[in-house]
């Protein structure tokens, strides 16, 4: 009975230790990354002990949040313009900044029939509200903008313009038929890298600069373990595995 109880004791003692060693890391991830991340954060949760606690949103908005002091210990960018700039504010961890995902635009409507497999529906403009994401915070709707501008139909689409505060939303407006298609990222709408529902035109990637999204580890996260190993978790064959399935490529 009594080598029972030293037993028990040691196996309390054992996981109260695993417990205090587990952590909480705070993980600002660009909006377009929504479902990828979620399921890499509940893998992390299961295989690590650690916890990430995702917050989603336009890389814009992080940036000025983290400029004052949001707690953020980690940032999953949707571009690799703004780790690099916080790196130069003192913002981030230097030679902690990797491309964990390249990104991929579709023009997208939630109706069959929309839109064609050449996006000449653009050049036809038979529509009356197209969705982008504001091209000041959002790297994809930036992308969105320039395609348009290489094919010459901006202007004849600005007015029907309805922007997005960041691709979450601005696929929210397609989806529920405010707007009648728009662009968003082909993570938000395919499954095994395909378009599951509605009707898509995935961009060639020729048509606008590459949107190579890099992770990086921010200033409050230096030192801590589940930051780190966050991190060093998005490289993992697990994490690359789901990554891909929504349709993203990586270096």
């Amino acid at each position: 009975m009594r080598s029972l109880k030293l037993y028990c004791a040691a196996l309390l003692a054992a996981l109260s230790a695993t417990t205090a060693m587990a952590d909480e890391v705070q993980v600002a991830v660009a909006a377009n990354f929504t479902k990828p991340a979620e399921r890499i954060a509940a893998e992390f949760n299961k295989d690590t002990g650690h916890k990430a606690a995702i917050s989603l949103g336009a890389t814009g908005k992080f940036y000025a949040q983290i400029r004052n002091g949001a707690p953020f210990e980690v940032l999953l960018a949707a571009d690799d313009e703004t780790p690099q700039k916080m790196g130069k504010e003192g913002l981030t961890v230097p030679g902690s900044e990797f491309t964990y995902a390249i990104g991929k635009l579709v023009l997208w409507s939630a109706k069959p029939g929309v839109v064609d497999g050449q996006g000449e529906v653009l050049k036809k403009g038979a529509f009356q509200r197209f969705a982008l994401a504001n091209p000041k915070l959002a790297p994809y709707g930036l992308a969105g903008e320039e395609v348009m501008k290489k094919l010459g139909v901006f202007d004849a689409i600005q007015p029907k313009l309805v922007l997005g505060e960041n691709i979450s939303q601005t696929w929210q407006f397609v989806a529920t038929g405010n707007a009648e298609l728009g662009f968003v990222a082909l993570s938000q709408v395919a499954k095994d890298g395909k378009v599951a529902e509605g009707s898509a035109w995935i961009v060639p990637q020729n048509l606008y600069s590459p949107i190579r999204q890099d992770a990086v580890l921010l200033a409050r996260g230096k030192g801590k373990a589940a930051a780190e190993q966050f991190l060093k978790y998005l490289k993992s064959d697990k994490a690359v595995a789901i990554i891909r399935s929504y349709g993203y490529e990586l270096p």
